[in-house]
């Protein structure tokens, strides 16, 4: 069975809880989604702060492949 966190991470823009500057209603990224044009971004930050989340949503949104590595 897949762990309890993997089930419950957000699916969609709407379902992310702060980084209201990205994914709020007037965020980059949302703005971004809209237009349909997504640069190439970086997402960096401390560990557990959604960089993620955030890359598995944009690309369900803009149904294309995604792919993670860890660098650590």
């Amino acid at each position: 069975m897949e762990p309890l966190a993997y089930r419950m991470r957000p699916q969609s823009l709407d379902e992310i809880v702060g980084q209201k500057h990205l994914v709020g209603e007037n965020g980059t990224i949302r703005k971004m989604l809209i237009k349909k044009q997504l640069p190439s971004i970086i997402l960096y930050g401390a560990p557990g702060i959604g960089k993620t989340t955030i890359a598995s949503v944009i690309s369900r949104e803009l149904q294309i492949p995604s792919f993670t590595f860890n660098a650590s």
